[in-house]
């Protein structure tokens, strides 16, 4: 095979209008009305593409992250080299352990895996040992509405008759658990996310209320989310399962949540955690140690999202892959990766097996 190297990264911010049947929820604090991550796009001197997405609250300072510090020191590199992210991250810790660096590094890994099955001419998901199944179920993952129980009813209703056979919410309070359980019955799994509701001491009561409509898992429900030490308590102490991991700052503290003792359920975000090779490790470790369940967080619709659906067709057992419901004005990969009675269907092509609209891309950051 050719030794091509990197020559170009370029980040492209995508913005996607949606509806949830409420008025716009908040996202640290602002109202919001588009999903926003940026896809990254990294050009071999042989002019082949490769695709990635990192987690981009603020997508300017993602891309002056990637103009300043990523691409200086990838251009010229081996897009086959599995360890040059690592190496990046170790070079770049002076710059952030955790944040717009370690986001910058996910959307590069996730591009370069892209890369290596094009190269390879395989779907990423043979380069990751080989899939296991054709098909991923999906769960859907409502927005937050603070409590108001009509328009949650109904997005709960309309996700059942879309074909979803599991549900999860953004919500903190018993009465809108209740009001689920209700609506789906008792034969629907149901998980129940509080994006870091409480501090520890106040944490219990609330569990505890909710713990009565039988959730399959607690989300995050401590602040700060790497108290891990609270939150195996909370468990312990409620007999309810507890999820965590979309926040954790490091591989080194996700691996360490895969030893068990703290969550249950653990959930890596792919654009955030490291990319795919995070996720692979992840995984790897979740299986050899048996005691905790991987079920990543991919509330995102790009190249992360592909690379996070080839991993889940490899890993020994099922696990549901989450997706936000809400009316997106643009469903991106839809007619690639189609999600037919809450299912995808995985693409056969090398890589990820589906590129960009570029109708999507907005100018380069």
């Amino acid at each position: 095979m050719n030794a091509a190297r990197i020559a170009a990264i370029r980040c492209f911010t995508v913005r996607l209008p949606f509806d949830h049947g409420a008025s716009a929820p908040r996202f640290a604090g602002t109202p919001r009305t588009t999903l926003d991550s940026v896809w990254m796009c990294v050009e071999l001197d042989d002019g082949l593409l490769g695709w990635g997405e990192a987690y981009a609250p603020d997508p300017e300072a993602l891309g002056s992250i990637v103009r300043s510090r990523v691409t200086p020191l990838a251009l010229g590199q081996d897009p086959e080299d599995e360890q040059l992210c690592a190496r990046l991250e170790r070079v770049l810790h002076n710059a952030g352990r955790s944040g717009p660096v370690l986001h910058a590094l996910s959307g590069l890994d996730i591009a370069l895996w892209d890369l290596r099955g094009k190269r390879a001419g395989l779907p990423v998901s043979e380069l990751l040992g080989g899939r296991r199944r054709e098909q991923v179920s999906a769960y859907a993952s409502l927005l937050q509405y603070y409590g108001d129980v009509g328009p949650l009813e109904r997005q709960l209703h309309a996700a059942l008759e879309a074909g979803f056979t599991q549900v999860k919410l953004h919500e903190r309070d018993a009465a809108s658990v209740e009001a689920t359980r209700r609506a789906i019955g008792d034969g629907v799994p149901m998980m129940v996310d509080t994006n870091c509701a409480w501090l520890p001491a106040e944490a219990e009561a609330p569990v505890r209320a909710m713990k009565a409509f039988s959730p399959l898992w607690i989300e995050e429900p401590l602040w700060p989310p790497e108290d891990l030490a609270s939150l195996g308590a909370l468990g312990r102490a409620t007999g309810v399962p507890m999820a965590a991991g979309e926040n954790a700052a490091s591989l080194h503290e996700l691996l360490q949540m895969a030893h068990g003792g703290s969550a249950d359920w653990l959930q890596p975000s792919a654009i955030k955690c490291g990319g795919l090779s995070a996720l692979r490790r992840v995984a790897a470790e979740c299986a050899a140690h048996g005691r905790v369940r991987l079920s990543p967080q991919t509330a995102f619709f790009g190249p992360g999202f592909l690379a996070t659906l080839h991993l889940m067709a490899t890993l020994p057992e099922p696990t549901a892959i989450e997706r936000l419901f809400c009316g997106l004005a643009t469903v991106p990969y839809a007619q690639a990766v189609p999600l037919e009675q809450g299912t995808f269907t995985l693409p056969r092509g090398s890589g990820l097996g589906a590129e960009p609209d570029a109708s999507l891309l907005n100018a380069p950051l």
